[in-house]
């Protein structure tokens, strides 16, 4: 695959790439970068881990990019999830490793990352406190965004170590790619700052676009404020839809969703099928009684959008075939883990566990 098939391959997915002149000339002299897509396991797997990430990962594997899976199990204790229970915590990530299996994705092709494996020595710590100190106190409390906190929202010393910790990673790991939200930029801009400080390999970024709720966009003072409150939140029952929902429950959560006629921006519908739907199929075909307009297809997700905003396409419709779609990819996680027995008891545990943030 030459240089820019692959390129586009990380634009089909990417918000923002940091930078892409850099990432050019990566893939023009390593035909097997690496990079990695890390997260603290807790909870159920909503449709933004599921099917948005792992449709990414997709598209990087295309691209001939190696990949670790990080599962973040210290940053979920030091981040209070699921009351700090480390046990627990890795119990939700070989949880989240099988949601993947049950996505169509080769774990064989993947290497599984434990943050507790590879903080298990000297060489790592003294990483950490080399980046501490090219870190003023201000610039890691504006980072802690990145763990789902407020600014200002009251923390512990723990906490604190967090942004540290994750750029850390990313020399640790030696990555050449980090994969990761929009949520996460503010890591990823440490880390090529303190790569320029300390003569370290510059890692690129990736950013993928945060995932609306169900509730839409909720406009706040900051872009970040507005991010945080309007994506889709796993421990939030009534913003997220899980990898797991039966197709009633899928179709009750799609019709109270928020989905204004003729408005796209803020619109959650309308993102599930640019992001995921088609994302995972060619066309997207409307089915709908003669009366209405009768079937309709669109071959992609501009077609869609202008039948949308002009009108031309009611909110109950969209709603309903929305449903339709999400449910054929939802539906083979949902059997596998009904038919896997570890997949299954590992499902159960982690829906027993209390969320806590």
């Amino acid at each position: 695959m030459d240089t820019e098939t692959k390129i586009e391959l990380m634009k089909s997915f990417a918000e923002e790439i940091l930078t892409e002149d850099e990432l050019r000339n990566l893939f023009e002299t390593n035909d097997k970068p690496l990079a990695y897509d890390g997260f603290e396991p807790s909870g159920i797997s909503p449709i933004h881990f599921g099917l948005l990430r792992a449709t990414n990962l997709r598209n990087m594997l295309k691209a001939g990019v190696k990949f670790h899976l990080f599962l973040a199990d210290y940053f979920g204790f030091i981040n209070n999830k699921l009351g700090g229970n480390l046990e627990n915590i890795q119990t939700a990530g070989k949880y989240f490793v099988e949601v993947w299996k049950a996505c169509g994705i080769d774990i064989d092709k993947v290497k599984i990352v434990w943050a507790s494996e590879i903080m298990d020595g000297l060489k790592y710590w003294d990483r950490v406190l080399k980046v501490a100190k090219e870190i003023s106190l201000e610039r890691v409390l504006r980072a802690t965004t990145i763990m789902g906190r407020k600014q200002g929202e009251k923390l512990s010393m723990g906490q604190l170590f967090y942004p540290p910790m994750q750029v850390t990673d990313i020399f640790h790991l030696n990555l050449d790619i980090c994969q990761l939200g929009m949520d996460q930029r503010r890591a990823h801009i440490l880390a090529r700052e303190v790569a320029n400080k300390l003569k370290w390999k510059k890692p690129i970024a990736i950013h993928h676009h945060i995932l609306l709720g169900l509730q839409g966009l909720q406009k706040k003072e900051t872009e970040e404020e507005t991010l945080m409150a309007s994506k889709m939140s796993k421990s939030d029952p009534k913003s997220a839809i899980y990898m797991h929902e039966s197709f009633w429950e899928l179709k009750n959560k799609i019709n109270t969703a928020f989905c204004p006629p003729k408005i796209e921006e803020g619109n959650p519908l309308l993102e599930y099928c640019k992001y995921i739907i088609f994302k995972n199929f060619k066309e997207m075909k409307i089915e709908r009684p003669a009366k209405f307009g009768g079937d309709i297809i669109f071959g992609n997700y501009e077609e869609l959008r202008t039948a949308y905003v002009n009108g031309d396409l009611h909110p109950a419709d969209l709603k309903n075939n929305v449903t339709i779609y999400l449910e054929k990819l939802i539906k083979p996680v949902r059997e596998h883990f009904e038919r896997n027995k570890k997949a299954r008891e590992l499902y159960e545990l982690v829906k027993s566990y209390k969320i806590t943030r």
